[in-house]
């Protein structure tokens, strides 16, 4: 059995060792009100960063959340990549959640698209269309196909993307992450329906988030 552990994302590591060696230069040279503001940073870029492992629910016919966060919003939206009217789920992170996003399927990237823009609050409905942004599409093996959006908000200002056009990912695998609090939409699939509520909080590649619509 896999021991859980909690990792760091890999864009971390600059900021972090940088802080690192401030905090003891500063410390050692008894400059204490700088060494004091310089941990504090170091503290809140370690929790920043952080990157737990998580359980992955293996069940068939389901999606989980591709971020940590809250639903913020449940209703249809015309897909960024195909063009159609979904179902749209938000979730948002602050800057106290993890920031690693994790595919919400198994599947392949068929495509990426990435649009400069603003930098308004994650949660305001124009984020959608203008602020800056990652649309991601996935194909299942069963034919489905997925679009989730990575969102960039008022404080972060940059997204990074893991994952490159053609790449196969599992269900709950990174395939990126946003740098200081932001959001990520999910359409679904027509034969899909949600499994959370607006409110409800949920963790990336565990929490899941849609299911496959019973037959009647």
């Amino acid at each position: 059995m896999k021991k859980p552990g909690i990792g760091l994302a890999p864009e971390g590591a600059p900021i972090i060792g940088l802080l690192t060696v401030l905090t003891l230069a500063t410390a050692m040279l008894g400059w204490w009100p700088l060494t004091m503001a310089a941990f504090v940073l170091l503290w809140f870029s370690v929790h920043f960063f952080r990157d737990p492992e998580r359980v992955i629910p293996q069940d068939d016919g389901i999606a989980v959340s591709p971020a940590d966060g809250r639903i913020i919003r449940i209703e249809e939206r015309t897909d960024p990549m195909g063009g159609e009217r979904r179902v749209c789920m938000s979730v948002f992170m602050n800057i106290f959640s993890v920031h690693v996003n994790r595919a919400p399927v198994s599947g392949t990237v068929a495509g990426i698209s990435y649009h400069p823009g603003k930098f308004i609050n994650a949660a305001w409905d124009k984020a959608s269309t203008d602020n800056e942004r990652c649309a991601w599409r996935m194909r299942c093996g069963d034919g489905e196909e997925w679009t989730f959006v990575q969102i960039a908000g008022l404080i972060a200002r940059r997204i990074v993307p893991h994952a490159e056009a053609g790449d196969e990912l599992a269900r709950g695998q990174r395939f990126g992450m946003i740098r200081f609090g932001s959001r990520v939409d999910i359409y679904l699939p027509e034969s899909y329906t949600p499994a959370v509520g607006i409110g409800d909080q949920v963790f990336a590649g565990q929490t899941v988030i849609a299911a496959r619509k019973k037959e009647a």
